[in-house]
């Protein structure tokens, strides 16, 4: 007859957690793999297509100036050009025509004049295609912080 065997030894509990070092060592083994390995890859090489000659892209900006009147002057900032008094209803059409889109604008306004102003031309060039806006400023000598 067959008799049952009990084993007096220490009886084997179950573990809730998961054993993570076979885990860390597969790691530890694929980070030396990989820095081996990355010096000796090469970057490959692109070969860009040529091109004969690229369209200039003006940098002389296009300068508004508004005095303190109201009144707003347009110029092309290059040696020799001057300011041309024209009403604030053409001052788009009269930029539109001396530029392209990509032209930068630059807004010079006196310190009297108020910002709402400055804004609402600045909104209305961005508003029909003239992106590159920004304002001009007169930097002043040493550190204006001291008293």
């Amino acid at each position: 007859m067959a008799t049952a065997r009990r084993s007096r030894g220490k009886t084997r509990r179950m573990k809730n957690e998961m054993n993570v070092v076979p885990y860390i060592d597969v790691m530890l083994v694929l980070l030396v793999i990989f820095m081996v390995t990355a010096p000796m890859i090469t970057p490959g090489l692109i070969n860009l297509p040529s091109v004969g000659q690229a369209a200039e892209v003006p940098s002389t900006p296009v300068e508004v100036q508004i005095e303190e009147n109201g009144d707003i002057s347009v110029r092309l900032r290059q040696a020799g050009s001057e300011f041309e008094k024209i009403p604030k209803e053409d001052v788009l059409a009269r930029i539109q025509s001396m530029t392209q889109a990509d032209t930068p604008v630059v807004i010079s306004a006196d310190g009297k004049v108020p910002y709402e102003e400055v804004m609402k031309i600045m909104d209305t060039l961005r508003s029909n295609g003239l992106s590159r806006l920004g304002l001009m400023v007169n930097q002043t000598k040493g550190n204006s912080s001291k008293k």
